[in-house]
């Protein structure tokens, strides 16, 4: 009878974790806007069985959500694309730091957030996109925008097209050169692009490169992606774009171009602390890492993943000088840095 007994309660017990297992999902709040994205969920999904809940927003909005849900939210995941926001989150205590061995191995300390006093980390990076200098190949020398500091060179005036001074992606940028020449001279820099600008700020970065490629700009700033999605397009229009403009990876002979990441964290009120690790560490998969590359003309962050996206080959050869201050300094610097675009009055 007591066997009998016993094995009821196996039974139950396991029927019990097959019911856990068939309901478990994770809820992630993702500012991956990337159609493209979705094979990454499905894989998550077929490897583990752990069903995937998105809730898109913009990186701000996220944060702002989360502070307003406060213990209440039911956020188990955060994806954003900016390192000044992966920071911002991160000192406002909105992520759950943890411990991965296979994050930890496969993820660079420069992308990633740096430990806690309990060798616990908040956030890693996934994926990067370079900061390039696009031009036009008909007007302008590629030997006269070699580095971030020739945009504010004068013999480029009425040249520059840029999007908002205070768009994330440009913050970061701007914290970055601000990191290795020192606030004055920024300032300086920043003063010069704006008598540069061929138009006040607006757009986006494709519209930046479609500027140049008409003639009305004759340099613009741009992340990577952007241009490599042109040069991939089915579409006559954006391939005849993507062959009038060339690309530049600046400052390669002095302390690298400057790389954004895309990231990811545990929410701090997660339920499911242990299947949100399992997510990110998947992220940091060869196939998921390949996957970025891939599908949305990233560059991979995770150590020894070789890459085939035929644009990005074509753009750099197959590799590039990067910088290599870590990424959590660039969101340090982002107050000082709009500081500075409101003196200059860069929009």
């Amino acid at each position: 009878m007591q066997l009998v007994k016993l094995t009821a309660i196996g039974l139950l017990a396991t029927l019990s974790n097959v019911v856990m297992a068939a309901n478990a999902e994770l809820n992630i709040y993702s500012a991956r806007h990337y159609p493209t994205d979705d094979v990454l969920y499905s894989g998550f999904t077929k490897a583990t069985g752990i069903k995937i809940n998105r809730v898109d927003a913009d990186d701000a909005g996220i944060i702002a959500r989360l502070k307003a849900e406060g213990s209440a939210s039911p956020a188990d995941v955060i994806l954003l694309v900016d390192a000044s926001r992966l920071w911002r989150g991160e000192i406002e205590g909105l992520f759950l730091p943890v411990t991965s061995k296979i994050l930890d191995n496969a993820i660079p300390e420069q992308f990633r957030a740096k430990a806690d006093v309990n060798g616990k980390t908040p956030w890693y990076g996934f994926s990067t996109r370079a900061r390039v200098i696009v031009y036009n190949k008909s007007t302008v020398n590629p030997q006269d925008v070699m580095t971030y500091e020739s945009l504010a060179d004068p013999k480029h005036k009425g040249k520059l097209c840029i999007r908002s001074g205070s768009h994330p992606y440009n913050l970061s940028l701007f914290g970055s050169v601000m990191e290795h020449i020192g606030a004055k001279q920024t300032e300086q820099w920043l003063k010069g692009m704006v008598s540069n600008m061929a138009r006040s700020p607006q757009g986006g970065d494709t519209d930046q490169i479609k500027g140049v490629a008409s003639g009305e700009c004759g340099i613009a700033v741009t992340n990577t992606y952007y241009l490599a999605r042109l040069m991939r397009s089915d579409k006559p229009e954006d391939k005849s774009v993507a062959g009038k403009v060339g690309v530049v990876f600046p400052n390669q002979s002095t302390w690298g171009t400057h790389v954004n990441i895309a990231g990811g964290a545990v929410a701090k009120h997660t339920p499911h602390a242990a299947s949100a690790i399992k997510f990110l560490e998947y992220l940091a998969s060869p196939d998921a890492q390949n996957h970025f590359a891939d599908g949305n003309n990233e560059w991979p962050a995770a150590k020894g993943v070789h890459i085939s996206n035929p644009a990005l080959q074509a753009m750099t050869g197959g590799s590039f000088k990067s910088e290599t201050i870590h990424i959590s300094t660039v969101g340090m610097n982002q107050v000082k840095v709009q500081q500075l675009l409101d003196r200059v009055n860069f929009k």
